[in-house]
């Protein structure tokens, strides 16, 4: 592929596995509206000034991925010269992000051409706008990570199998595994009804943290809701969506939420609210 430019706009929480370690499904969009997914990227493992931040722009060589068939997908040649060259704030009424990810970027607001998409292969990232949103829930998930996937990883970094940083397999620490299963219930512009699992990373650790503030999860997830419901309800919500590799290209929905994009409305942003 060659040096790329991608403005970052979805980092997902961290997933474990047997090939790759921990891992964060990363994406964003190129200058000229287009997906990029850049898998897999063991974030955690990046030193501090290699981090990156949601709408950061990073440029570095990528190559297409081969043992994975959705199409956006590609890695970077280099995780070390993957580095953050700027950043798109909201300054100017969020003028930059519309005009790249609401106007550069295709924007669906029916499922139907999506779930097609997958299916022929030809698409697996997309901004997705709602007609309603109908509700958002969570569910009992497992506590802990699968002790055979853990243990078959660490096995592999003890034997240098999967990384060759030796700095990182010291200090190896699994991030907590989330107990919920966050979801949005929306309809779309022909009324169709969906229920999307979210994958955010910022909503697994807006639970955590509210967890450690109030040291009550019952009280922590009504904190999730109050956010992805109320507050997000009442802006221009769009969702980033993506295809599982799993399910891409069979499952009857094999789309699920990976990042969330909320700019205010024009009348929000005429009162001063960012």
């Amino acid at each position: 592929m060659g040096r790329e430019k991608v403005l970052i706009t979805v980092k997902t929480y961290p997933t474990l596995s047997r090939k790759h370690g921990e891992t964060v499904c990363t994406a964003g969009v190129r200058a000229d509206g287009s997906w990029m997914r850049i898998f897999p990227v063991p974030f955690r493992r990046l030193e501090d000034d290699e981090q990156y931040k949601k709408f950061d722009w990073i440029e570095t060589d990528f190559i297409r991925g081969r043992s994975d068939p959705r199409p956006e997908t590609h890695h970077p040649a280099d995780l070390a010269k993957m580095l953050p060259v700027g950043h798109i704030g909201t300054g100017d009424n969020w003028r930059e992000r519309r005009e790249l990810l609401l106007m550069k970027a295709k924007v669906y607001d029916r499922l139907e051409p999506l779930l097609v998409g997958a299916k022929e292969n030809c698409l697996s990232l997309a901004v997705f706008k709602p007609a309603k949103i109908r509700g958002f829930i969570w569910e009992d998930d497992d506590r802990d990570w699968n002790p055979d996937k853990v243990a078959q990883m660490r096995e592999q970094t003890k034997q240098a199998q999967m990384f060759s940083e030796d700095a990182w397999r010291e200090t190896f620490k699994l991030i907590p595994k989330l107990p919920y299963a966050f979801s949005y219930q929306l309809e779309d512009l022909d009324g169709r009804k969906s229920t999307m699992q979210v994958l955010d990373w910022e909503c697994g650790q807006l639970y955590w943290n509210c967890l450690r503030r109030h040291g009550d999860e019952a009280v922590a997830l009504e904190k999730v809701k109050a956010k992805y419901l109320d507050e997000f309800g009442k802006r221009d919500l769009h969702f980033f969506l993506g295809t599982t590799q799993q399910f891409h290209g069979f499952a009857p929905n094999p789309w699920v939420i990976v990042g969330v994009f909320a700019p205010p409305h024009q009348h929000q942003l005429e009162l001063g609210v960012d």
